[in-house]
């Protein structure tokens, strides 16, 4: 009997875990299509699994910043977000940036990411990487009115 029950805990123990306990670690995203990332986080967002950003999160793979609410990412020390312009290949097998993608891709992002983006000149071509200690700072201070009640830089 005592060897029956040690042979089901894992199955008991497993069963007690929820879905939204559950985590999801980015540790080396190169990115991919958009339309691709953004079905795969509307997923995540739905089962209310939490993200950790523990490494490289580039180019597409940055759509879930926008798309899981804020209170299940989780961005480390390690994190690197990697953001660059959309773009499509061309006949002649460069990259073409693609405006309208780039607009979509950009109107994903929270405000304070755009803000970030925008004083670095914007998306281009050329990969402009955020650090996790440097998304937090900027998270932070728009989180501090809604924390204290006080104006930000109070």
């Amino acid at each position: 009997m005592k060897c029956l029950a040690m042979l089901f805990m894992p199955v008991i123990m497993l069963a007690a875990v929820r879905a939204s306990d559950a985590a999801v670690r980015i540790g080396l995203d190169r990115g991919g299509r958009i339309g691709a990332y953004v079905d795969k986080y509307k997923g995540l967002r739905s089962s209310g699994e939490m993200v950790i950003i523990d490494g490289y999160c580039v180019s597409a793979c940055t759509i879930v910043l926008g798309s899981v609410p804020h209170d299940k990412i989780c961005v480390t020390s390690r994190a690197k977000l990697g953001f660059h312009a959309a773009w499509n290949p061309a006949s002649n097998g460069r990259k073409k940036t693609n405006t309208e993608a780039t607009h979509t891709l950009y109107s994903m992002y929270p405000s304070e990411v755009q803000r970030w983006i925008d004083q670095r000149g914007g998306l281009s071509p050329r990969m402009i990487f955020l650090s996790g200690p440097v998304f937090q700072r900027h998270r932070d201070q728009i989180e501090k009115p809604r924390r204290t009640g006080y104006p930000a830089g109070a």
